[in-house]
């Protein structure tokens, strides 16, 4: 089976699809991922023997620069991702058998999967993400407040039409050119009835009932088997274990290195900064502090006191599954929902404010390294499931997947 893994956005985004490709491989089917065309993710893909397949621009830039692309920007990246959608995964969908597509701009590719006749899966990463009677619709800072509408049922339905506004003319008129009929809902279209959800049971449970037949398998996740550095390595066996703090391949807070650090060694421990595309640095050259670049966070993770974070669907799983307690400092998108589920689940603190100050983190890791926030996590972190990436790429080889 020839198989297109189909997704546009930073790490938190490829990452999964590097573990479906990684287990596709394994289980022998042929794969290829569409993808931006950042030189860590083709690298990242070339480990397991899976070609990159480039398209639209570098996410890096646009990620870790010091300002996100405002709500008068979005018409025009919108039509620019589309295009480069239907270009690119066009192509590289010719000859396969199945479409996988993950994120919340992947427009085309339902499109590109019904012009050549081939299944096609939609996949969310976050419940958060897909309509439900149970939750509302992902918080925007360009969408105006409706605070008397609490019924979110209602608040979906404007959360579809901005979809049909935004996305609605340039895919239209792409389908056209293709011979394709007109759509008149585009986020039902691209969700599709029935969506995979890939994401953990216990950490991101999926409420019914819903209208929609909704397929959790689990989070994709790569075994991590890489050693860690040397240098690393030396500086926690030379200590007691410390706290790790890093924002991802995401914007950070600003100050976010310097109110760490000292909120970390007013708690006693030493710290572990990762640089992330934020580019976050050592405040001094004291000996007990460490930055890291790549690293395998699977074995950090169980090697650290805490781990504080933005909230990224794959950070916040894998803490989870090291058993060790979280600070989640939410920036954006899904990040805040993330931070709910480790406060409700008792494993770490969600930090209300995006810009933490030396007093609010403090007091959030004086909670996450009590004695009884670290027993809870290692309770959680047996409940964590680690196969969905293998529960995922059986579903895809058995059958046809409907809706």
């Amino acid at each position: 089976m020839r198989v297109l893994l189909s997704t546009m956005g930073s790490r938190g985004d490829v990452e999964p699809m590097v573990a479906l490709a990684a287990q596709l491989r394994a289980l022998g089917a042929e794969v290829r991922v569409c993808a931006p065309p950042d030189e860590e993710f083709a690298e990242r893909l070339a480990g397991f023997g899976v070609p990159l397949v480039p398209v639209g621009p570098p996410m890096r830039p646009m990620m870790a620069g010091t300002e996100a692309p405002s709500a008068d920007d979005l018409p025009m990246l919108a039509v620019g991702v589309i295009a480069a959608q239907f270009g690119a995964v066009a192509a590289a969908a010719e000859g396969c058998d199945v479409l996988v597509a993950a994120g919340m701009i992947q427009v085309a590719a339902r499109s590109v999967a019904e012009k050549l006749g081939i299944r096609y899966v939609y996949t969310s990463y976050c419940p958060i993400m897909l309509p439900s009677p149970h939750h509302s619709p992902l918080e925007l800072p360009d969408r105006p407040d409706a605070p008397d509408v609490t019924n979110n049922r209602e608040l979906w339905d404007p959360d579809g039409k901005e979809f049909d506004a935004l996305f609605g003319p340039a895919l239209n008129a792409h389908r056209a050119s293709i011979g394709l009929p007109p759509v008149a809902n585009v986020r039902e279209h691209v969700f599709t009835g029935s969506p995979w959800l890939a994401a953990d049971a216990v950490l991101a449970p999926w409420q019914e009932p819903t209208s929609l037949d909704v397929v959790q398998t689990g989070a994709w996740i790569v075994p991590d088997e890489r050693p860690l550095p040397a240098d690393l390595e030396a500086f926690l066996d030379a200590g007691a274990p410390p706290v790790f703090v890093g924002f991802g391949s995401g914007r950070a807070p600003k100050d976010a290195a310097r109110v760490a650090i000292e909120a970390i060694r007013a708690q006693g421990h030493r710290a572990v900064v990762a640089r992330g595309w934020a580019d976050l640095a050592l405040i001094d050259e004291g000996d007990d502090c460490f930055a890291v670049g790549e690293v395998n966070h699977q074995a950090l993770f169980s090697r650290v006191a805490a781990v504080v974070h933005h909230g990224g669907a794959g950070t916040t799983t894998k803490a989870a599954r090291a058993g060790v307690p979280q600070v989640v400092i939410p920036q954006s998108v899904d990040q805040p929902y993330w931070a709910g589920r480790v406060a409700d689940l008792g494993i770490g603190v969600a930090h209300g404010d995006p810009t933490p100050t030396f007093e609010s983190l403090s007091a959030a890791l004086a909670t996450a390294l009590a004695p009884e926030t670290r027993a809870r996590a290692a309770t959680v972190a047996d409940t964590i499931r680690g196969d969905g990436a293998t529960v995922a790429a059986k579903l895809l080889l058995d059958g046809p997947n409907p809706g």
